[in-house]
């Protein structure tokens, strides 16, 4: 007698799970862009306070956190949706306007788990290469086809650090039908110091097939907590809301997230920190020969093709860890000033070598990517 096991869903049956990899804590973490520094006084002290709580479940629907993030935002509660994460949100609008036989349109390369949540929602990944490492705003609407539910807008781009402006994503979104939902992932907006970057709340009254994406993960330093927010028309909040999973923005993070709100100065001083920081990384590796595109997150992207897992490994023998994409390069996210410098000692020290020896150094050859197949 034949024995086979428990049945699962067909789509899931190629995909392996999307766990990321924790790198070696004795190594400077310059690898998952989180923030340089830790939480604030008052925020962790907000923490704390909740600490005595956890045996009590959260508010499910986060109702204070919700109406305050809408006051600070201007827009109505009704058009605020909470989540685990701007990751936790970006797989509930998957669940909620996706399903068999739709497709959603994504840059590529950019956050690398787009296509995992649009297989494991049962649509269609339609990636499209991205041009000069920005998002191509006009191949992507032009793979809009009738099957497409959504098209994720990566901006400014993770992990490459480009961002696109006002008149180009208006143009893009006017021209867009309007049956198909814009994610536009705004995780690094805090960052964005481009005046030609629009705040993309700003462009959701004249387009209500816009939703917005942002995170407390990364400007705000709460990776750990996992809180994130969608801005939208409120019947995309209505549909995400139904994909919500129980309890999980905990009373932590949502203390964490009022007391951010709470802290905008002092955390706005600990930001424009990270963007000088930003500026003077990306100089420095210019002036040693390195090509670095304009970045509008809290990291640099070194384009390095086939040489990346080399240099990342290089740079693990001087105690850093970075994130490295295989075959097509190596970002890293800024760090304190001593880190950063750590890096960029250690960048100039293997470039040398590598001139030194009579080789080429890495990322000075043209890398052709191709996209993911569907």
């Amino acid at each position: 007698m034949s024995m086979s096991g428990p049945r699962t869903r067909a789509t899931l049956h190629d995909l392996v799970p999307a766990f990321v990899r924790t790198p070696d804590p004795s190594l400077i973490q310059l690898a998952a862009n989180e923030a340089a520094y830790g939480p604030l006084p008052s925020v962790a002290e907000a923490v704390a306070r909740e600490i005595g709580q956890v045996n009590r479940y959260p508010d499910d629907g986060a109702v204070g956190l919700r109406h305050t993030l809408a006051d600070w935002l201007g827009v109505a509660g009704a058009e605020v949706a909470l989540g685990a994460g701007s990751l936790g949100l970006l797989e509930q609008v998957m669940q909620a306007l996706c399903d068999q036989g739709s497709e959603v349109v994504y840059p590529w390369r950019s956050f690398d788990v787009y296509p995992q949540l649009i297989r494991v929602a049962g649509a269609t990944p339609r990636p499209v290469p991205l041009h000069e490492e920005r998002n191509d705003l006009e191949a992507m609407l032009a793979s809009v086809g009738g099957r497409t539910r959504v098209v994720i807008v990566c901006n400014p781009n993770n992990p490459t650090g480009p961002a696109i402006g006002r008149s180009e994503l208006e143009s893009f979104l006017r021209r867009l039908p309007r049956t198909v939902t814009v994610l536009l992932d705004e995780a690094y907006f805090e960052y964005v110091r481009d005046p030609t970057v629009p705040d993309g709340l700003t462009l959701l009254r004249e387009h209500p097939n816009l939703a917005v994406l942002r995170t407390f993960s990364k400007a705000y330093g709460l990776a750990a907590l996992r809180v994130g927010y969608l801005v939208a028309r409120r019947e995309i909040v209505e549909a995400v809301d139904k994909t919500h999973v129980t309890y999980s923005v905990s009373r932590l993070a949502q203390a964490a997230a009022l007391a951010s709100i709470d802290a905008q100065e002092e955390l706005g001083k600990r930001i424009e920190e990270t963007v000088s920081e930003r500026g003077r990384v990306r100089d420095t590796l210019l002036s040693q020969g390195w090509r670095v595109p304009v970045s509008e997150g809290n990291f640099v992207w070194l384009r390095l093709g086939a040489a990346s897992q080399g240099f990342g490994k290089d740079l693990e023998r001087f105690g850093v860890a970075v994130k490295v994409v295989p075959d097509e390069g190596v970002r890293m996210t800024i760090g304190t000033r001593e880190e950063n410098d750590v890096f960029l000692e250690a960048a100039d020290a293997i470039r040398e070598a590598a001139l030194s020896s009579g080789g080429r150094p890495p990322g000075d050859g043209h890398v052709q990517l191709t996209p993911p197949g569907s």
